[in-house]
């Protein structure tokens, strides 16, 4: 950590703030960029396993136009999820209700078979449904998963004119559990 003056400060935090500037306006590009991209029509069945028993793709959205899936990384013979993911789904419980009042369905998705994420998800509280893609290709068709690697990410479908569409999910950093907002203010030691 490094110590100055008060004049230093400033002239440093004018600079910091010039390159927080530049970096939101970067990410409202890229943001638009990812929202123009196309939508493509779902053409595979796929069947989940819930807790609610077995469900397709178009009744995970539950009647509404639209489903956000969070890829929770959990494979089938991994004892415990990704710490990262499972912080970020510490947050979601509370966002489930105001996602549902704006007709938006939110479940986490995982590869491990429901008994073992129920068992994991008990103890947490979790109130976010949680399904399992156990037995079938989602995962690997929309690229969150590549034989025995995960990655996270949020997907996106839409119901339109009674067509099931899938847009382009991000991935990478831009899903970070919200804490690790708040440790990056933090100074590195």
């Amino acid at each position: 950590m490094k110590v100055g003056t008060e004049q230093e400060w400033q002239s440093a935090r004018k600079e910091l703030l010039a390159a927080e500037r530049e970096l939101e306006e970067h990410a409202q590009r890229v943001e638009k960029q990812r929202q123009e991209l196309p939508w493509v029509p779902v053409e595979k069945e796929y069947t989940f396993v819930t807790e609610d028993g077995s469900r397709s793709l178009p009744e995970l959205f539950e009647g509404r136009s639209q489903l956000l899936i969070y890829h929770a990384m959990f494979g089938e013979d991994w004892e415990v999820a990704c710490p990262g993911c499972s912080s970020l789904v510490d947050g979601l419980s509370g966002t489930v209700g105001h996602l549902n009042d704006r007709d938006v369905t939110l479940v986490c998705m995982s590869h491990a078979p429901l008994e073992k994420l129920l068992d994991y998800k008990r103890p947490r509280g979790w109130t976010v449904p949680w399904v399992s893609a156990y037995g079938n290709d989602f995962l690997f068709d929309y690229g969150y998963a590549f034989r025995r690697e995960d990655m996270p990410g949020i997907a996106r479908g839409e119901f339109d004119m009674g067509q099931l569409l899938h847009e382009a999910p991000p991935h990478s950093r831009i899903i970070t559990p919200p804490f690790s907002v708040l440790l990056e203010l933090l100074p590195t030691r």
